[in-house]
């Protein structure tokens, strides 16, 4: 934890950095400030998440007033949330996928991840995780999207606040190594503000949504580190989509 860049935990332009890194969005950010406080400003993930996932709700709020079937409803969320991040968690799953089976050495694996093409395994991944979850909000699109939506894209970010901090990187260089390892107070402020997320949206349940949608990107990361020795920006969006199926799945339970 040598290479932990100190700095304050906490400044008001770091949700602008959390955009510009998180979504593709054009914000007021300034990017060299940006870069310098890419690590410290991981705390505003969540918020972030909260947001691409109130929008998306809101999308299917006005396609419910609209009349329109709850199915395109759900697919136009689903396509909400992929426009606004620019499909980059997508794109980590599928090079995660043909990296971790297409290799036969940690080498080869790294290689595949960094291939911009997809595969046989990223393709069948992400058809399966795309297609559980259009499904999940099918089923969710009529019980406070905003809100629900809002609870799952805070809680599916942060698995990979945690992994930034406690996964040593695969890699020398990457989008993973260029954030930086969080400082302690930076995962604190971020897991305070989902609980509270959580607790708003969802209720006494959403405490233990939380849980269970965190530790639904543990695999991914279990693999990564079996495959690759550690974690990448391609690991990150992978825990990221696990999150939030595994979310949106406790959702329905409870």
């Amino acid at each position: 934890m040598s290479d932990i860049k100190k700095r304050a935990c906490f400044e008001a332009h770091d949700i602008w950095a959390a955009f510009s890194m998180l979504t593709r969005l054009k914000v007021p950010v300034d990017h060299k400030r940006a870069g310098e406080r890419a690590n410290a400003a991981t705390w505003a993930f969540p918020i972030v998440g909260a947001i691409i996932g109130g929008l998306a709700g809101f999308v299917i709020m006005v396609a419910n007033a609209l009349m329109l079937p709850v199915s395109f409803s759900a697919a136009l969320a689903l396509l909400t949330l992929i426009a606004l991040t620019g499909a980059m968690h997508e794109d980590g799953l599928a090079d995660c996928a043909d990296g971790f089976w297409g290799g036969h050495t940690r080498e080869r694996r790294l290689e595949i991840m960094k291939d911009s093409s997809i595969g046989a395994y990223g393709t069948v991944i992400l058809i399966v995780i795309l297609l559980a979850e259009w499904s999940a909000i099918e089923t969710l699109a009529l019980s406070n999207p905003v809100l629900t939506f809002a609870a799952v894209g805070s809680i599916s970010r942060i698995p990979m606040i945690i992994a930034l901090r406690v996964i040593p990187n695969a890699r020398e260089t990457g989008l993973a190594v260029a954030v930086g390892i969080p400082q302690l107070c930076s995962i604190q402020i971020a897991c305070g503000l989902t609980v509270l997320i959580s607790f708003l949206c969802l209720g006494i349940p959403g405490l233990i949504i939380l849980i269970i949608g965190t530790l639904s990107a543990l695999p991914v990361f279990l693999i990564a580190k079996a495959k690759i020795g550690g974690q990448t920006g391609d690991v990150l969006g992978a825990s990221q989509k696990c999150a939030e199926l595994g979310t949106l799945a406790a959702v329905l339970i409870f």
